[in-house]
């Protein structure tokens, strides 16, 4: 079973799931982020990203991040208010330093500079510094396969990764993100970071009181535990690591997960003269602690190659034959990446977004201090 496919079913089995229905979701996250004076139609961009994310099944980066940046927004690490500044501008290429505003509505520029670049001169890239915590990437690769392009996007994280052979989190989850559209109902889209696990997941682990699966973790003793509480409070003190894709040894190619992580710091700060491994982890400004990443985006015009319609066919044909290939034995059905993501949507937006019992709880505090009584949840 898939990370993502476990993280489903570990959800569905809880009994103190509720659901709510799209919209009403939505809205309350907009509405958070407009109590904390954050414009409305950035606030509109961040809630749309986080509502993507529980739409697509992707549970850890939906509704339950947004009490980390309601904190952190108070706290005064994030600016609300977004003024991002193009510091180099080329025929297909920019700069954007995002001046530690919300990474939503940075990120979202800059795909939508990137898209204007492609679209223009057949490719577009933008590298990005000064940001924050942006949500999930494949969003932003979503925007580009929308207009009939290819899409790439990548971000370095807080440390929580080891080098191989290595026990301190040194490098991000650093997810290096692919999208292209298809002649079928969902395009191709491969949104993963390049450790086993990410943090989040841990969360969602951690929410649920699920023990975490073996091996995906690394403690500065070099073993491994499975409560996630117990790795969460370790992860923050940096004596337990998050491993890479491949495990801790080469022998299980674990240096093939460092490598990609390592490629995905260089693209999300060497270009941008931006902040990079433990740096991320928090700097301090004026007094001011800030956390800020880097991005960056690529974005391929396929007419410039070929026309459309024959790439969506000749991508649409290697999922189906991918899809078609001999199953191992037990096993139902292959699936390509976006299939089981463009399912979970559609049926979340007919059922709701499940919340869990500790995520109920986050919600209830916001609502409350933010005076957002016209929501009438049922918890």
């Amino acid at each position: 079973m898939t990370e993502k496919a476990l993280e489903k079913a570990e959800i569905t089995k809880s009994d103190e799931i509720v659901y709510i229905d799209v919209e009403t979701l939505k809205d309350f996250i907009k509405d958070v982020f407009i109590k904390l004076e954050v414009p409305e139609d950035h606030a509109e961009i961040i809630a749309d990203v986080l509502i993507t994310s529980d739409l697509r099944g992707i549970d850890s980066h939906g509704i339950q991040r947004c009490k980390m940046y309601y904190d952190r927004i108070r706290e005064g690490i994030y600016n609300p208010k977004t003024e991002i500044e193009i510091i180099n501008d080329n025929m297909s290429t920019a700069v954007i330093d995002g001046k530690c505003g919300m990474g939503h509505v940075i990120a979202y520029k800059a795909m939508l500079l990137a898209i204007e670049k492609a679209r223009k001169y057949g490719l577009g890239a933008v590298a990005v510094r000064n940001s924050s915590h942006f949500g999930i990437a494949g969003y932003y690769s979503l925007m580009a396969i929308e207009e009939g392009m290819i899409g790439f996007v990548t971000t370095n994280t807080r440390p929580a990764v080891p080098p191989t052979f290595g026990i301190e989190p040194i490098l991000g989850t650093n997810p290096l993100t692919y999208g292209a559209p298809t002649d079928e109902e969902y395009p191709f889209l491969l949104d993963c970071a390049t450790s086993i696990i990410q943090r989040g997941k841990v969360e969602v682990y951690n929410r649920l009181q699920k023990p975490l699966p073996r091996g995906v973790i690394i403690f500065n003793n070099g073993n491994s535990k499975t409560d996630p509480g117990v790795v969460l409070n370790k992860l923050v003190n940096r004596s337990a690591a998050l491993l890479p894709l491949g495990g801790k040894d080469e022998d299980t190619s674990g240096h093939k997960g460092y490598g990609y992580a390592t490629f995905a710091e260089i693209l999300s700060s060497a270009l941008q003269d931006g902040l990079y491994l433990k740096d991320t982890a928090g700097i301090i400004e004026n007094g001011q602690k800030r956390l800020k990443v880097g991005h960056f985006f690529l974005v391929i015009n396929i007419q410039n190659f070929i026309p459309i319609d024959r790439f969506k066919e000749i991508t649409g044909n290697i999922m189906r034959e991918l899809r078609g290939s001999k199953k191992a034995p037990g096993k139902e059905k292959i699936y390509t990446a976006g299939e089981k993501e463009y399912y979970t949507e559609l049926e979340r937006r007919k059922n709701g977004i499940p919340i869990n019992k500790s995520l109920q709880g986050d919600i209830k505090i916001m609502q409350q201090e933010l005076g957002l009584n016209k929501y009438r949840f049922p918890f």
